[in-house]
Formats: structure tokens, C-alpha cells, sequence
């Protein structure tokens, strides 16, 4: 069985080299390739997005850890004082904790989603703009592939650095 597979193999690959072997002595192609997590971590733009970001969101998130701390403590002090407390009052009270919980929980999954949304929108348009410069830059260099995500390459042909330059320098 592996000396069939090992068979279809070999011949499937010659018909590859033999097919390829003319195009590939004919023309030199020129590839690069750009590592977009490096432009969303090191760019000017990144970096001023997720400041803006952090502008925009700071107070909800005091809040929410305001909020956090006041549930903490409401929740130790009935832990504290249940065993005192009259059943109505143990009852009402705990139906007033997990009422500011729920409240707490909701508060955080709106904030949560909000902070995801805005953080795409933005990320969004700095792709948009790191898609534009390396379009720019393969055909002002005449790069017949720009790879943006591969498991190997070799140093050579990666322009990250000229796209985060460029990404930098831009407006």
C-alpha cells in the first residue's frame, strides 16, 4: 500500500516539475512577505489607535470597577450579617445581590462588546491602509506574490519592515 501512495507521489510530482520547469526558467518571480501581526503591534497607527481607544473607554471601565469593588463588598457584608438577619431580610437582601450582579454582568458584556466593536472598526482601517501601502509597494517593485501569512519564509523576501515605514510615514 505505501509503495502505491509513494508511486502516485513521485509521478504526480514530476508531472508538476515538468509542467512548471518551462515557466519557472522562463521568468524569475519575485515574492515577498509581510507579517500583519507586526503591523497591527509596531505601527504609529496601531499604537494611536489603541491609545485613542483607551481614552474613549477609561471612564466605563473605572466605572465598572467601581461597580465591581461595591458588589465585593455588599456580598461580604451579608455574608457577615446573614446569620442576624430575619429570613424576610436575608431573602430581600439576597435577591438585591443578585439583582446587582445581573446588573454587573450585564454592564460588562455591554462594555465588552462595545470595546471589541470600536477596536475592529479601527483595526479595520489600519488593514485597509497596510493593504493599500503593499499593493503601492508590489507594483513599484514589480512583486509578481505578496504573502501575508506563511509558516516559513526566509528573511530575504519579508518587506515588513519597508509596509511598517511606509504605515508610519503615511497620513
Amino acid at each position: 500500500m505505501a509503495s502505491m501512495w509513494r508511486g502516485c507521489l513521485i509521478a504526480a510530482c514530476s508531472v508538476v516539475l515538468s509542467v512548471a520547469a518551462p515557466f519557472a526558467a522562463a521568468q524569475e518571480f519575485k515574492i515577498g512577505v509581510v507579517n500583519p501581526d507586526r503591523l497591527l503591534r509596531e505601527s504609529t497607527p496601531a499604537r494611536a489607535a489603541l491609545q485613542k481607544l483607551e481614552g474613549e473607554f477609561s471612564k466605563r471601565q473605572k466605572e465598572m470597577e467601581d461597580m465591581g469593588t461595591r458588589l465585593k463588598a455588599t456580598a461580604e457584608r451579608f455574608e457577615k450579617d446573614a446569620p442576624v438577619m430575619t429570613e424576610n431580610d436575608r431573602a430581600r437582601r439576597q435577591r438585591e445581590l443578585a439583582e446587582l450582579d445581573r446588573e454587573f454582568q450585564r454592564k460588562r458584556r455591554e462594555l465588552s462588546e462595545d470595546l471589541n466593536q470600536r477596536r475592529n472598526e479601527e483595526m479595520q482601517g489600519l488593514v485597509e491602509r497596510s493593504n493599500r501601502i503593499i499593493r503601492q509597494i508590489a507594483e513599484q517593485e514589480k512583486y509578481d506574490l505578496i504573502v501575508q501569512e506563511a509558516v516559513y519564509f526566509n528573511p530575504r523576501i519579508d518587506i515588513t519592515e519597508r509596509v511598517l515605514r511606509a504605515l508610519n510615514t503615511a497620513r
